[in-house]
């Protein structure tokens, strides 16, 4: 059986060798993204998922503000390997950085407290659809990307670097670039485990 899309999302990998060259215009990465994160469901149709797209000096921006915060935290005697990881991320064309924004959560907690304590899960399922989404669009595109969480550690600056909403909560960051390396043979454990199916 051919799908599609389920070969879309068997393409979509953590590339961590990244380069610049990128024959996909920002103009065009920029409506994927846009695309791919105004498609993705959402409870309620809440549309909680944002998303911050880093080109240029902005990408290395955001690299620089990783370094400078994990420089703080990481001993001196390990930051040579923390480094050099940043430096791979760095050296990609791009990052989007993915956010949900908690007014809307709150707002729903409110407007529907019967199930208030769900409104933060289901944002969060929000998030990982919308990442996911931005991800497998990319590499539909030839463009390889991975996920990272440096946040909260970095969410201070960052919101303050670009001027973001309070209320926007940081939940990734994907950098994104020309595939310089593709990504090992993936292993998954056997279907016996992981699937129960009742006919």
């Amino acid at each position: 059986m051919t799908n599609a899309f389920l070969e879309s999302i068997k393409a979509r990998r953590s590339i961590y060798a990244l380069d610049k060259n990128v024959s996909v215009s920002e103009d065009n990465i920029e409506e994927i993204i846009k695309e791919a994160v105004k498609y993705s469901p959402s409870s309620f149709n809440s549309q909680t998922s944002r998303a911050v797209i880093l080109f240029g000096e902005n990408h290395d921006k955001l690299w620089n503000i990783v370094e400078d915060t994990l420089r703080g935290v990481v001993p001196a005697e390990n930051f040579a390997s923390t480094e050099e990881k940043i430096a791979s991320f760095r050296a990609g064309f791009g990052t989007v950085l993915f956010f949900e924004d908690m007014d809307i959560v709150e707002g729903l907690q409110k407007d529907f407290a019967l199930y208030a304590d769900n409104f933060p899960i289901w944002s969060e399922q929000a998030t990982g659809i919308a990442q996911h989404s931005v991800w497998v669009a990319l590499a539909n595109a030839g463009i390889g990307a991975s996920l990272q969480h440096y946040n909260p550690l970095i969410d201070d600056a960052v919101k303050a670097e670009w001027d973001l909403p309070a209320s926007w909560n940081l939940r990734a960051q994907m950098p994104f670039g020309n595939i310089v390396a593709e990504a090992g043979e993936k292993e998954f454990i056997a279907d016996e485990k992981r699937f129960r199916v009742f006919k």
